[in-house]
């Protein structure tokens, strides 16, 4: 299979829908598909992993390229809140491997498909004070290890609210990527951020500032998606 930069090269690549409102629209129970835990999508990786699987081909069989995992707020911080961080790395490692036996189902010779590690901004920012960044880093390396050790093809550090964020998911992608023996261009990091209806990230960073930045970090690319008002 061709590498994801190569392929990008070759031709426009198309990703996935949006796995959270695909759950949404699902008649799940609370007690036995998020096994009590509301609103934690990323448990159905292990309670229901048919179902996170069927999604994933749902977008595959519409033609996408790439899927990504189901692993948005998969890391500590956030998990902590449900009393499963300890199962961080699993989670994020078993997710990769259902969007791995979606893509197998459709790829071709001329249309490999990829998974796609997604790397939300979770729930707690350095610069309001809510967590640290060693706390932070440590919990991003957390994740991104599993998805490593899964087999993805490409790190999303997806939907950022603040700077100071995205610069700590991207030196834990490098150091998971290192602790692995691989290089962002074995496995690259793509970066999108939010801009609010004000212009800017949440927190008042222009997307010009962003670029700047973010410039001297080894990422293959710099998106933005537009928050409505």
């Amino acid at each position: 299979m061709r590498r994801f930069i190569q392929e990008l090269d070759r031709r426009v690549l198309v990703f996935d829908g949006a796995m959270g409102t695909s759950i949404q629209g699902q008649p799940l129970d609370v007690d036995r598909d998020f096994l009590g835990c509301e609103n934690c999508s990323e448990i159905l990786v292990q309670s229901r992993p048919e179902l996170i699987q069927s999604i994933h081909e749902s977008f595959l069989a519409a033609g996408a390229d790439a899927v990504q995992t189901n692993t948005f707020g998969a890391n500590p911080l956030v998990l902590a809140d449900f009393d499963l961080a300890e199962k961080t790395y699993e989670l994020n490692r078993q997710a990769v491997q259902l969007a791995q036996a979606a893509c197998a189902r459709f790829a071709t010779a001329e249309q490999p498909r990829y998974v796609i590690g997604s790397i939300g901004p979770g729930t707690k920012l350095v610069t309001l004070g809510q967590t640290t960044w060693d706390q932070m880093l440590a919990s991003y390396r957390q994740q991104v290890r599993g998805l490593v050790d899964g087999g993805v093809d490409v790190l999303l550090i997806e939907t950022a609210q603040d700077l100071l964020q995205v610069k700590c998911a991207i030196n834990a992608a490098l150091d998971g990527l290192a602790a692995a023996g691989k290089t962002s261009a074995q496995i690259p990091i793509m970066v999108q951020v939010t801009i609010e209806t004000t212009g800017t990230m949440l927190l008042g960073t222009e997307i010009s500032a962003v670029a700047r930045a973010l410039g001297g970090y080894p990422i293959l690319s710099l998106g933005l998606n537009c928050a409505t008002g």
